[in-house]
């Protein structure tokens, strides 16, 4: 079985930047493409960034178990790691990287164990994290309303995991991601 890199934070900490990073620095990394009721955003493409799935396919698929994890993050908005796609890139011969949500990521670790290393991406504080989410010009005040409060939840759950990566200068959180990366990979 290979190793398992898992990717979490509150939304607009920075995990996918460092995650698309990462992928783009070590070839031997493949990313785990989740499977979303969400719609997708202009620049996303069904298989690259997403599965998108209806909420009733995702459903009919909670009741095959055919997921590692799965979660309502929202009223209605589901997401999950398809244990087909864990599959196939393991086939592939690849370390799985994963942009994952809290919860998904302490539930793979807590099935891998210590064939899984889970890095908590933190912003630098609550009001960084606001103005980046404001930023993104993709929120409206009752959304971001929404994933403030989520985050705010997000980062009591710290503690649990293995390592946590303030990104607070990206350019550092960036060599700090590819220290944690080449340890866990290479060491025996």
């Amino acid at each position: 079985m290979s190793k398992l890199l898992l990717f979490a934070a509150p939304s607009g900490a920075g995990k996918t930047t460092i995650v698309r990073h990462l992928l783009k620095t070590y070839s031997e990394l493949a990313f785990s493409v989740s499977a979303t009721t969400r719609p997708p955003r202009p620049h996303e493409v069904d298989g690259k960034d997403y599965y998108f799935i209806s909420p009733e396919k995702f459903r009919e698929l909670v009741a095959q178990d055919a997921f590692v994890e799965w979660e309502e993050v929202y009223e209605g908005l589901y997401y999950g790691t398809l244990k087909a796609e864990v599959e196939r890139l393991w086939k592939a011969g690849k370390f799985i990287i994963f942009d994952i949500d809290v919860k998904g990521a302490l539930n793979i670790k807590r099935l891998y164990q210590d064939k899984a290393l889970a890095v908590f991406v933190r912003p630098p504080s609550i009001q960084a994290l606001r103005q980046r989410l404001q930023g993104r010009s993709t929120e409206d005040e009752a959304t971001l309303r929404k994933r403030m409060a989520r985050a705010e939840h997000e980062m009591a759950y710290e503690d649990r995991f293995d390592l946590a990566l303030v990104n607070d200068s990206l350019e550092e959180a960036l060599k700090k991601a590819e220290q944690i990366v080449e340890q866990f990979i290479y060491q025996p």
